[in-house]
């Protein structure tokens, strides 16, 4: 797993060390750098997928994240002109691993001064197969999905931005979920089979849902409808359209989750989008699950219901407090330059958080103290 990662003049940091545990949540205010840490990442993958990491370049731009040149990636106020990367991480043991980034301001691909890096790099989840990155902007409401051999089949990928979730529920929805991951069967389903588990877990989304999926002949697609049970009744099959986005950006993440082994790492923004709170809270409590299984989630957000979500599996023992990690991005400033401070309250065994700073999910604390104030005239 992760341990640490660095970040030496990329975007908003200056020279920052952000903190990661088997569930890591990052929260703060818009345009703090949150986003910012898990595209870090994602350039060390995407980097590596195209066989520049290997050779010490670094890809701005690709399949899988866009930041445009050199000039958009530095911190604005360097005193250096590089960009340094340094992932501490367990492989099998501790290890240290740094790139170091020659500034060229016009250059989407930068060149790198330190020695590659080769002690089985392959193995780790960060470039290989076991990873999953669900970008914000996801695919909403289609009645029909892309199909995708290769990424499927072949690599056990759903897409950034969940496109290919519905021919993986239809390849692999027959298959069990790892035997290592009884704490994320839901208990009111006995099937152990991927499909039932996620139909199992989107019903906390959507009461009553079934999934059906069916490949269209002669095209690469396949149509995703939805029917409903109501006690014993259940209902005709909905198009996937007249369903709604809550499902729809809900169910990549339910399959990543349910289709993970141990050692996985899945990087989610916003897991909350399109859900009601009850089912922001049980996105939250899916995640913990998960983290108490042996995979590592990286989750960005700012619903307080994730994080209560996560609160109550930590009070129901279901996760253990040490293997959460609160990371809040908070502005600050410091001779007049405009930094990004990260911030780590600590949550206990009965899912109370240490210390709340400004900003940090206290907006309805705020809001409730002046409703209890008497209106104005």
């Amino acid at each position: 797993m992760i341990h640490s990662l660095r970040l030496k003049n990329f975007k908003a940091f200056e020279n920052q060390t952000i903190q990661f545990k088997p569930l890591t949540l990052l929260s703060g205010l818009n345009g703090m750098g949150k986003s910012s840490v898990l595209q870090s990442l994602i350039l060390l993958r995407q980097s590596y997928q195209q066989g520049l990491l290997q050779r010490k370049y670094l890809a701005l731009n690709g399949n899988l994240v866009n930041i445009g040149t050199a000039k958009d990636a530095l911190f604005e106020e360097a005193k250096e002109e590089e960009i340094v990367f340094e992932l501490i991480v367990e492989h099998p043991d501790i290890q240290t691993w740094k790139w170091q980034f020659t500034y060229n301001k016009q250059s989407d691909v930068l060149s790198g001064d330190t020695a590659p890096i080769t002690n089985k790099i392959h193995e780790f989840s960060l470039f290989s197969d076991y990873f999953h990155y669900l970008q914000a902007e996801r695919i909403g409401p289609r009645n029909v999905f892309e199909v995708s051999d290769d990424l499927v089949r072949q690599h056990f990928q759903i897409g950034t931005r969940g496109e290919y979730t519905e021919h993986f529920l239809y390849v692999f929805g027959e298959q069990k979920i790892h035997k290592e991951l009884n704490k994320l069967i839901h208990p009111q389903e006995k099937s152990i089979l991927l499909k039932s588990q996620v139909e199992a877990w989107m019903r906390e989304i959507s009461p009553g849902t079934n999934i059906h999926l069916d490949p269209i002949p002669g095209v690469d697609l396949i149509r995703l409808e939805y029917s409903f049970n109501t006690g014993n009744y259940v209902s005709s099959r909905y198009r996937n359209t007249n369903v709604g986005f809550g499902i729809t950006y809900t169910l990549p993440i339910v399959v990543a989750v349910l289709a993970s082994s141990p050692g996985t790492l899945i990087l989610v923004e916003n897991p909350e989008a399109h859900l009601h709170p009850r089912g922001q809270a049980k996105m939250g409590e899916l995640l913990a699950l998960a983290a108490s299984c042996g995979i590592q989630v990286v989750i960005e957000t700012h619903s307080d219901h994730v994080l209560n979500g996560i609160r109550l599996a930590v009070h129901g023992g279901k996760i253990k407090p040490e293997d959460v990690q609160l990371n809040y991005f908070q502005r600050r400033e410091k001779q007049g330059q405009a930094f990004t401070k990260v911030i780590s309250p600590h949550i206990d065994r009965n899912g109370r958080i240490d210390r709340w700073p400004d900003g940090f999910f206290d907006e309805w604390e705020k809001s409730l103290y002046v409703l209890l104030e008497p209106a104005g005239e």
